[in-house]
């Protein structure tokens, strides 16, 4: 399993199969790095093509909001970590904007164009979805704390590539690029793309069930972008991947920002951390 991740609050987590990491600066200025427990499925099911693909979405969402939880305690202190029931309304919250704002609204509203022909239907819901999806990227880069979350992330892409490259150090990442062809934001304008195709299967003059059937399909979706997502990266390169790589390249631009040196000293703590088969606990670095 590749080397993977995503920027938190001050910090970066990683994982490398089932060892995973968030490495998080400090007000102190020290880069704390505390292991994270997760399910991480290694059984017949993830090794099925387009079945893992959910899967494995599912798995990085799960780790991925207890990471923000786990770096908002270290960053902040035990006052910010939250309790369950913040945790809970927080996945409850992300399953309505994803349910309502990406899937049923541009159903909605382009039902309101009464386009007869089905395929311009689905162009026209896809778009829009797609001018949404960029807005909110767009509205949410201005803040300020965004956008060091955006510096954490370019962060993460660049001491993932030196790691690939087989050189993780710091004066290695410092020039390697920002932007990663498996990255997660990659895989969500890939996802959009793939569901205007998708969702084209579905014939009925009824937006109730134009919505019901798109929120059933979303699971194909996913299994079909994580395999482009996963052949992309291991062929970044391929001239017949460029169409359906680029884009997310692109988008990226918007969701990273060049870090400094303390925020790549931070990924590396992590990185180590998930590659060095010796860290079995928490480890403390200043």
């Amino acid at each position: 399993m590749p080397v993977g991740g995503q920027a938190v609050i001050e910090g970066v987590m990683l994982q490398n199969g089932h060892r995973v990491a968030v490495a998080v600066r400090t007000p102190e200025g020290k880069i704390v790095v505390e292991p994270l427990r997760g399910q991480v499925h290694s059984g017949r099911l993830t090794k099925i093509p387009f079945l893992r693909g959910p899967i494995r979405l599912y798995e990085m969402l799960a780790l991925g909001l207890r990471a923000l939880n786990v770096s908002a305690r270290l960053a902040y202190g035990e006052e910010a970590a939250g309790s369950r029931w913040d945790f809970l309304l927080t996945v409850a919250l992300a399953v309505v904007l994803v349910g309502g704002g990406f899937v049923a609204l541009p159903v909605y509203l382009t039902g309101l164009m009464h386009i007869e022909n089905p395929v311009l239907f689905n162009l026209a819901e896809g778009g829009i979805r797609v001018l949404f999806f960029l807005l909110y990227l767009y509205g949410i880069s201005f803040m300020r704390d965004i956008r060091r979350v955006f510096q954490y992330h370019g962060a993460e892409h660049k001491v993932v590539h030196a790691y690939e490259a087989g050189e993780p150090r710091l004066e290695v990442a410092r020039h390697k690029s920002p932007l990663h062809p498996r990255c997660g934001t990659a895989f969500l304008l890939l996802f959009i793309v793939i569901s205007i195709l998708v969702f084209s299967v579905i014939v009925s003059d009824s937006i109730w069930l134009k919505i019901l059937g798109r929120l059933a399909l979303l699971p194909v979706v996913a299994g079909i972008a994580y395999e482009v997502l996963m052949v992309g990266g291991r062929h970044p390169k391929a001239w017949w991947l460029r169409p359906f790589l680029l884009p997310g390249l692109w988008l990226q631009r918007l969701t990273t920002r060049e870090p400094a040196d303390d925020q790549l000293e931070v990924a590396l703590a992590a990185l180590r951390y998930v590659t060095e088969e010796s860290s079995e606990s928490l480890s403390t670095t200043s």
